[in-house]
């Protein structure tokens, strides 16, 4: 019974654990950017949340599977891949500085996000005071022991901030079968900023940084079967969460004309008078919703500066003992991004226009990461015999697909834009989807030619080994 009773335990420390990642996507980016959909287009979008969710379950997932198979975390496993190549360093640079500026471009959305939330409740408290106090906790955070203790207590605040944002939506009595609808019709307006809102949700939920925060903080030991159950459900809650808070942000324009809503100023402040939440839903959906906001941007306040600082580890992997959790070099680093985020917390910097800017950056990133994810996992000489089925190879490539394909979307017509010509959009997207798609398939049987390859170069040298 005892023995029950310690797995028990240890499978829910296991989810806390896994949690984290929950704690780093669910920030005031992810807030701001359901919202905004949910305002804007009800429930037209949600289907992205679950494309979301089903891409960060697979990547992350991929992730830990690195690096409990071959014993690397995602950085040493890249650097291994290119090693004796030119382009080694140029690529681990370029990651590197995506991830750093990535992260503090959030870490500024994480604090202001929390502050706004605090001024739900506290309305008279000058937002100075607020940025100290979320600099003093995650300060804290830094603290404590390992990054293990870290993951636990974010972990448990997930779910508190989870419970905020379920009770918020329950108030406001949505339709499931719109819900539904909007979950598994794939639909992309034809409004301008529709394109940018689809790329953050997307930005916001498949976090570039998580992927190496995953794979810097497993416990090499862990069985796969338990690093699957706890980021399973790790990211299912944080998907719900996330599909909660875009149903908020649909009931404040419920009933509106399609004219009324477009009329909105797509930048508008989401935080005013207290969201309209008091004159949509309840007064206590107010403190509960901002209660909410702040425990989504103080955990995305610690996990940023950590997973920065876990990416920098990763890099420079040559001299570990400079690089453990309590040493100068990664106190540095969170240190750095924390200051960054409180800086701009003093400015007062507007949050919406930047945190729907550093989700679309993230956003853009993605698709590369993802790509060298998946030549990693198919590389043998990493992972072994334990390569990437065919099944997970099809899913990761379609993720790929459609990251690449909403990227340069959005990037076409931004030139499209400055250079002021009109296009056939049915026409414009039918292109870029199927040159997207050829570009993915060409990446993908690349890989496969390198994974036969490497494959027959280890299985002739273990029969040289074997005769010798």
């Amino acid at each position: 019974m005892s023995t029950k009773k310690g797995h028990i335990k240890q499978r829910i420390l296991n989810i806390l654990f896994w949690s984290v990642i929950s704690a780093a996507f669910i920030g005031p980016g992810t807030v701001t950017t359901a919202t905004k959909a949910g305002v804007y287009f009800h429930y037209d979008l949600m289907w992205t949340m679950v494309f979301s969710i089903i891409a960060c379950l697979f990547l992350q997932e991929a992730s830990a599977r690195i690096a409990i198979f071959s014993g690397m975390n995602l950085g040493e496993a890249i650097a291994k891949h290119f090693d004796g190549r030119s382009s080694k360093y140029l690529v681990l640079t370029v990651i590197m500085i995506a991830i750093v500026l990535g992260s503090a471009a959030y870490e500024t959305g994480n604090i202001l996000g929390s502050v706004e939330g605090l001024k739900f409740v506290f309305k008279k408290v000058p937002p100075r005071y607020f940025v100290l106090i979320i600099g003093a906790f995650a300060f804290i955070a830094f603290r404590l022991k390992s990054i293990r203790s870290i993951a636990q207590v974010l972990g448990s605040f997930v779910y508190l901030m989870g419970f905020a944002f379920l009770i918020t939506a329950f108030f406001a009595k949505p339709d499931v079968s719109e819900i539904l609808k909007g979950s598994f019709i794939p639909k992309i307006p034809d409004v301008p900023g529709a394109g940018m809102l689809i790329l953050g949700i997307i930005g916001t939920t498949v976090v570039p940084y998580d992927l190496f925060l995953g794979s810097g903080i497993v416990d090499k030991t862990q069985t796969i079967k338990d690093a699957r159950i706890g980021l399973s459900v790790a990211i299912i809650l944080g998907g719900i969460i996330s599909m909660s808070i875009m149903t908020v942000g649909s009931s404040i324009t419920e009933g509106w004309s399609a004219e009324a809503i477009q009329n909105i100023d797509f930048n508008f402040d989401l935080m005013k008078d207290g969201l309209y939440l008091n004159s949509y839903i309840n007064d206590y959906a107010v403190y509960i919703f901002g209660f909410g906001m702040f425990a989504a941007g103080l955990t995305s306040a610690i996990t940023a500066p950590l997973a920065s600082a876990i990416t920098a580890r990763n890099v420079f992997n040559k001299r570990p003992e400079k690089w453990t959790s309590n040493s100068l070099y990664f106190k540095l680093v969170t240190g750095g991004i924390l200051l960054t985020g409180m800086i701009f917390g003093f400015l007062q910097v507007k949050p919406v226009p930047a945190i729907i800017v550093a989700q679309a950056f993230n956003g853009l990133i993605l698709p590369f990461i993802s790509i060298f994810m998946l030549i990693i996992i198919n590389n043998p000489i990493v992972m072994g015999k334990r390569l990437n089925s065919h099944v997970s190879n099809g899913i990761m490539t379609f993720v790929v697909w459609i990251t690449l394909l909403i990227g340069t979307i959005n990037l076409a017509k931004a030139t499209q834009s400055i250079l002021g010509f009109e296009i056939n959009q049915d026409l414009f997207f039918s292109v870029l989807a199927v040159l997207n798609l050829v570009v993915s398939l060409y990446i993908l049987v690349k890989i496969y030619r390198f994974r036969r390859k490497k494959v027959a170069e280890l299985a002739k040298n273990e029969d040289n080994n074997g005769r010798a």
